[in-house]
């Protein structure tokens, strides 16, 4: 049995698309931005909505998504308001839906229960940076209980054993963190992704998405030639960042969003 990131990616597959994963953090502003934020998304063709769990410590995040983070944490965002924002939107959206969250807030909430009410609220699996293959067993096994995928990261200095035991490990995607250092709207070596993705599509048949350092079309389509997917985060936060306050936030946001989606899918928006 597919979960709906699995079903995703198959459909791609037979079209001969690639994936646009769009990540924001949670409650940044707030939450009723957030989830009309999630709406325009998915009309714009993002595949699957990143929904960042705002953290004190993020530390993974460079520092446009650690002052969002602080934005949302502001807004007395938790886990129990976006778990209820994503199940107002069952039904209304066709994307994929994952959170990703550093390891401390899960473990507070209780493993077998975070996973329960993420997948019940609709959320189809999570990204945890700080988590390592070899700590992942019982968050995996409960996960692949629920349907639920675990979504773990890979990076340029990861060693030929170590990422057997990733790729063996994540379900729905491995995630390629293209940099080394903190996320952020910077410029990656594309010839250095391109070897990266392909030796890392030699130990799986995993899609295999790239985020990190992607901030523009041009970078996304490029991108997309060789990898399952591409993750942009940073710079639609930037987005977010300059219409603070402004009725054309969302509205900005799904523009941009739209033309990620053209460069990655070749349609227009």
């Amino acid at each position: 049995m597919m979960n709906k990131i699995e079903t995703k990616f198959s459909e791609l597959r037979k079209n001969r698309k690639k994936a646009l994963i769009v990540y924001v953090c949670a409650g940044d502003p707030d939450i009723a931005t957030t989830k009309r934020i999630v709406l325009e998304l998915d009309r714009r063709g993002v595949d699957i909505i990143e929904l960042g769990i705002p953290f004190s410590d993020p530390m993974a995040d460079g520092p446009v998504i650690q002052a969002a983070s602080n934005r949302a944490l502001g807004s007395r965002t938790t886990i129990q308001s976006i778990l209820s924002m994503v199940r107002s939107l069952k039904g209304k959206v066709t994307a994929a839906v994952t959170v990703m969250t550093y390891y401390n807030p899960i473990f507070k909430y209780g493993l077998k229960k975070f996973v329960n009410d993420a997948k019940a609220a609709g959320i189809d699996g999570a990204i945890v940076p700080d988590l390592p293959a070899e700590e992942s067993d019982e968050l995996s096994r409960l996960g692949r209980e629920r349907d639920f995928s675990v979504i773990l990261l890979t990076a340029p200095t990861t060693r030929a054993d170590r990422l057997k035991k990733i790729t063996r490990a994540a379900t729905g995607f491995v995630y390629y963190v293209s940099l080394t250092g903190v996320t952020g709207a910077k410029n990656a070596a594309s010839g250095d992704i391109a070897a990266n993705v392909r030796r890392i599509k030699k130990v799986t048949d995993k899609p295999v998405c790239v985020g990190f350092g992607v901030s523009t079309p041009d970078q996304a389509r490029d991108i997309a030639r060789y990898a399952d997917g591409v993750i942009v985060g940073s710079a639609v936060i930037r987005v977010i960042e300059k219409n603070l306050g402004k009725s054309g936030l969302v509205r900005q946001v799904g523009k941009f969003a739209g033309s990620l989606s053209t460069a990655v899918k070749g349609k227009k928006d």
